[in-house]
């Protein structure tokens, strides 16, 4: 039997499949979703969303990769003008993608705790989607920058959306826009009943037809299973992206939710 080809963010060992590194792993999003250019591939759950609407011929592994709070994702100059949430509105804030999930979470805390919508503010953004039959809104501009910190450094935007690894590395010595970022998060989570999920895994629609019981060891593998937590994230993802125009139509979740149970449970 074929070695399943299964790009992951950390590197496993198991038999039957193989594990081509991608480093960095983003750009396997787009190379999935467009061109299905491998058998199993970790996928931001903005871009899952995203390819479900468009159609393309892919399967949920509901198996989490990455999650995490954002509300630390907001930053901006420490020696910069005080600037507060209520004063983004008219502003732009650079971010890597306007579907990047990380962006998806961030804009969803600016409506839900601050009453400020996705076209209150211009999102400059250094890199195209990864779904390509996506269209972005009017509010979403690109930069020729190389990086979303050189937005801020060059006064191009007031503030950016980073994940915790550019925080850590591009966004080193950033501040967090939103006061008491670590206790808002936790008040968030208690609000919610979940951590935010960044990454899933996604297979190819024929692979899994043609090989379902390998498929089936791999998600065992990663630990795969619905649970309600995963449900209520997935709404409130979808229901975010539908506010913000990332998703023109809303998901059939309790579809994706009965493969899920179906094949995973």
């Amino acid at each position: 039997m074929k070695p399943l080809t299964v790009v992951l963010g950390s590197r496993k060992d198991l038999p039957g499949f193989e594990f081509p590194q991608v480093s960095p792993l983003y750009p396997a999003f787009a190379r999935m979703v467009r061109n299905l250019e491998f058998d199993v591939c970790e996928l931001a759950l903005a871009t899952y969303l995203q390819a479900r609407g468009a159609g393309v011929p892919i399967t949920l592994i509901p198996a989490v990769m990455v999650g995490g709070t954002h509300h630390r994702s907001l930053t901006r100059l420490p020696d910069g003008p005080e600037l507060t949430p209520g004063d983004l509105v008219g502003k732009r804030i650079g971010v890597r993608s306007y579907s990047q999930t990380t962006g998806l979470w961030v804009r969803g805390i600016l409506s839900e705790e601050y009453g400020i919508a996705a076209s209150d503010i211009t999102w400059v953004t250094t890199e195209e989607p990864h779904v390509a039959q996506y269209e972005e809104p009017a509010w979403v501009t690109r930069s020729s920058a190389g990086r979303v910190a050189d937005l801020l450094h060059r006064g191009d935007v007031a503030a950016a959306v980073l994940g915790p690894r550019a925080i850590g590395g591009q966004g080193e010595g950033l501040v967090p826009v939103i006061p008491d970022a670590e206790a808002a998060a936790r008040a968030w989570v208690d609000r919610h009943g979940f951590v935010p999920v960044n990454h899933v895994v996604v297979v190819r629609d024929d692979v899994l037809r043609a090989v379902p019981d390998q498929v089936r060891e791999l998600a065992q593998a990663l630990g795969a299973g619905w649970s309600d937590e995963l449900r209520a994230c997935m709404e409130l993802a979808a229901r975010y992206a539908l506010e913000q125009e990332l998703l023109r139509e809303p998901i059939d979740l309790d579809v994706i939710e009965k493969e899920a149970t179906r094949l995973w449970s």
